[in-house]
């Protein structure tokens, strides 16, 4: 199965993916740390555009070819990145549930990301400001939506593992 988590920083992606990926065992994909190592590597720098998605694409790929389950996490904010993670699936022929991750408090969502600390060396993190102003696109189709505000990463994940049963 893919498992395709997406939503704005700093409302807990990356905790709930971690241990979601714990619990059942899977692959957890970073969009973040493939990015970051291709900014490492020297041959692009910020923003990377597109490249960061298309090796998350193939990998998962080819993960779940070998039939372990992926959870591919990233702020995937366009339909395009939503469609192609979808189409990924497809490709390895086997399940997608798409996770929405939101934070609906806004004081708690900004305070996150102002406390936060980047867990990648030299990953710049975006500011509130940059977070509000980002393009992120209303999704448009069937998801599991995991409301993160007010609540520790363990409940967050007990409402993910029942989304998922469901869904």
């Amino acid at each position: 199965m893919l498992i395709v988590m997406g939503g704005l920083p700093g409302t807990g992606k990356t905790t709930l993916a971690r241990l979601l990926a714990a619990r059942i065992g899977a692959v957890h994909l970073r969009v973040d740390t493939i990015e970051q190592a291709i900014v490492r590597s020297g041959v692009a720098g910020r923003p990377v555009g597109p490249v960061g998605y298309a090796v998350g694409y193939a990998l998962a790929e080819e993960h779940l070819r070998q039939g372990l389950t992926v959870i591919a996490e990233s702020v995937n904010p366009l339909s395009v990145t939503r469609d192609a993670w979808r189409d990924t699936a497809v490709g390895a022929g086997v399940r997608v549930v798409e996770v929405e991750v939101v934070c609906s408090d806004p004081a708690e969502h900004r305070r996150r990301v102002t406390s936060r600390s980047a867990d990648i060396p030299d990953l710049p993190l975006p500011d509130w400001q940059q977070v509000v102003d980002r393009e992120y696109e209303p999704w448009d189709r069937e998801r599991v939506v995991v409301d993160t505000a007010g609540q520790s990463p363990q409940q967050s994940l007990a409402l993910l593992l029942r989304g998922l049963a469901s869904g």
